[in-house]
């Protein structure tokens, strides 16, 4: 089992950053792919970013290209989502996952663990 935690969520207004942190606790020693996943009202929860552990490569959805950089810190289990140059667009509850899976970074359907999530709200 795998424990995910996320915080860093907020308000901001459109062209701000916020910085999200996932801290991974328990048995992580499967995990292969960690990722960034959102959800807005009303619509399937989307791919944002993902890192596979061991390259460590990333991914990225091509609406953040440019905008988001997922890191990890191996040391203490966490990984990150630097969100910069936010649009309202980018509004949604943010969700971390851990995968075991070698598998679509960017699909949710091949994650194991989820955390709870964080809200992030972009004004305009």
């Amino acid at each position: 089992q795998v424990q995910l935690v996320e915080s860093g969520g907020g308000s901001v207004q459109a062209g701000g950053s916020l910085r999200l942190s996932c801290v991974a606790s328990g048995y992580t020693y499967s995990t292969k792919y960690m990722g960034w996943f959102r959800q807005a009202p009303g619509k399937e929860r989307e791919g944002v970013a993902a890192i596979y552990i061991a390259g460590p490569y990333t991914y990225y959805a091509d609406s953040v290209k440019g905008r988001f950089t997922i890191s990890q810190d191996n040391a203490t289990n966490t990984v990150y989502l630097q969100m910069n140059r936010l649009k309202p667009e980018d509004t949604a509850m943010y969700y971390c996952a851990a995968s075991e899976n070698f598998a679509l970074a960017l699909d949710p359907m091949f994650y194991n663990y989820w955390g709870q999530g964080t809200q992030v709200t972009v004004s305009s």
